[in-house]
């Protein structure tokens, strides 16, 4: 049984506003939710449908029809937990680093997360008007690896001054992606969505680089940020070897 408290809280947790205010954030399913409990994150409350290894407190077996109603996907899972969400690792700038300057869609955050998990990015900065890592649809799309990527929210022209790291910066044109020879650590910036990188952050970069397109007609307007990044992290991994 859920009480019509635990509803209340966890239906408000969609909204930043409220995960800023409890310091709690949702996640869905029996995959993503052991994968935080393994990385260490401090659960809160654990609603279930069904029997899964589970810790022995903070637990509440529901009904199907419970768990709808505090589901945030279209199709409810087995398994709903809040978490806490977890004072930030100190920013340690050893290695590459990638930044995200306004990039607001969810999905492609929590891709991006996951992409810096599978090429050893432990560091991801955020401008401040990119999406919230804890948004239940990003937390959906790392499937864990939020765990082990440190995400930091900055403002991203200051930190850029600030830093001894070299940037590159994606964009529409620039160095060939394929030719060029990347050191042995840096910064890699991908811009919004719809507007690429902004003017000030642009100015801070070292380079840009680019990925070119092989299309015989080249009528496709640009990549997926997501995709685009999966390119370059992959590039960078294979000229630096580590």
């Amino acid at each position: 049984m859920i009480s019509k408290s635990q509803i209340k809280l966890i239906t408000s947790l969609r909204q930043k506003k409220y995960r800023d205010k409890t310091g709690l954030f949702v996640a869905e399913g029996p995959k993503v939710i052991l994968e935080l409990l393994k990385g260490g994150f401090e659960l809160h409350g654990l609603f279930s449908s069904e029997v899964i290894t589970r810790p022995k407190e903070n637990h509440y077996q529901i009904s199907e029809a419970e768990l709808k109603k505090i589901s945030f996907l279209s199709t409810a899972n087995t398994a709903l937990a809040v978490f806490t969400i977890p004072t930030a690792a100190p920013l340690n700038e050893n290695g590459w680093v990638l930044a995200l300057d306004a990039v607001r869609d969810p999905g492609n955050l929590g891709t991006l997360i996951r992409l810096c998990d599978w090429f050893g990015i432990r560091q991801l900065i955020c401008s401040k008007d990119t999406a919230d890592c804890y948004n239940p649809k990003v937390i959906q799309a790392t499937m864990g690896s939020i765990t082990r990527v440190s995400v930091h929210y900055v403002e991203l022209t200051d930190y850029l001054q600030k830093t001894t790291l070299p940037g590159f910066g994606a964009c529409m044109e620039g160095t060939n992606v394929y030719k060029k020879t990347w050191p042995r650590e840096g910064i890699l910036v991908l811009g919004n969505e719809a507007n690429g990188i902004s003017g000030p952050v642009m100015k801070l970069l070292q380079e840009q680089v680019t990925i070119p397109q092989f299309g015989v007609k080249q009528e496709t307007e640009s990549l997926n940020v997501a995709t685009a990044g999966a390119i370059l992290l992959s590039e960078v991994r294979r000229s630096t070897g580590k």
